[in-house]
């Protein structure tokens, strides 16, 4: 039996971890007192009686929560940090198993794993295996229009677009510095920085993340059908991952993995002008958030999935 605590699982993230593994075969949550949350001793009580610690918390409060730990006397607990405080900090394994082939093992063995950010794992999910396969250099212009719903942005924006109160399209972050850009040069082996440009729509759970590319600027003569082989050898095999044909009717619905840890790829494009757009579907919350701590954390304890 594993004990494992959530650290902030009031949030929205902390929430659905914690509907994903109640009921789970040998696996015992570990609550603290609603009004101890703030207690320091209250909450190391209950690290240290942990086999495994998921941090739901903004930065800051991860950082504190990691250097709690730090201080245990005895067996730590190992982590899961769910925040952006440490995707791209030494002596942490970035939890997207299926970013390479040694990947999985590397979340398997790790004592710290930082969970990627939504965003970024659609992006990721679609440039690692284009570089890898050399069909992008890695010095690619990539921009990275994307949508996703609203339960992103956090409890202010959700009561907000539940009240009728929020635009029903909205692009945000047009200061072009998203905290998710660090961890996508750190894990595709991008040299230059993308071009980000998030937006989010009257919808609560759901993503799409894009690539257009221009195939006659590449390097080499890369095809549609390059692009789509290229990822369907990376992801060979994959559980969540796949690679699926383009929809015929040229639409693709933004919300249909909603409540799943699936991430579904599919390439669009047309030859006679050149033009392709790479697309990864997931939802939000799931495989972009409490779907992929809950993966990671049967990884790092040897439960098969």
């Amino acid at each position: 039996m594993a004990n494992i605590f959530i650290d902030g699982e009031a949030g929205t993230t902390g929430l659905q971890i914690r509907e994903r593994l109640a009921g789970k075969i040998g696996i015992n949550l570990l609550s603290i007192d609603p009004d101890k949350r703030k207690d320091p001793e209250a909450k190391k009580l209950i690290m240290q009686n942990a086999d495994i610690v998921i941090l739901c918390l903004h930065d800051d409060a991860a950082k504190e929560s990691v250097a709690m730990i730090d201080a245990l006397s005895g067996k730590k607990p190992k982590i899961i940090d769910a925040s952006t405080a440490h995707r791209i900090a030494p002596g942490w394994v970035y939890g997207f198993p299926e970013l390479s082939a040694l990947q999985r093992e590397a979340v398997k063995a790790a004592d710290r794993v930082s969970n990627p950010g939504c965003y970024a794992t659609g992006a990721i999910a679609i440039l690692r295996p284009l570089i890898d396969a050399g069909l992008l250099p890695q010095d690619f212009a990539a921009s990275l229009p994307s949508i996703s719903g609203y339960s992103g942005g956090g409890r202010v924006m959700m009561e907000a677009y539940e009240k009728g109160q929020a635009p029903a399209y909205e692009t945000y972050a047009l200061g072009l510095n998203h905290k998710h850009i660090p961890e996508i040069l750190a894990n595709t082996g991008l040299t230059r920085r993308p071009l980000f440009i998030p937006a989010v729509a009257n919808f609560d759970q759901g993503m799409l993340v894009q690539l257009p590319i221009h195939l006659d600027l590449l390097p080499t003569q890369v095809k549609v059908a390059d692009l789509e082989q290229a990822l369907r050898a990376h992801y060979v095999g994959s559980q969540w991952v796949t690679v699926e044909s383009a929809t015929e009717n040229g639409k693709l619905d933004a919300v249909a993995l909603k409540n799943t840890n699936k991430l579904e790829l599919r390439v669009y494009g047309n030859d006679d002008f050149g033009h392709a757009v790479v697309i990864a579907r997931l939802d939000n919350l799931g495989k972009g958030a409490s779907g992929a701590a809950v993966q990671n954390l049967e990884l790092m304890l040897g439960q098969t999935i």
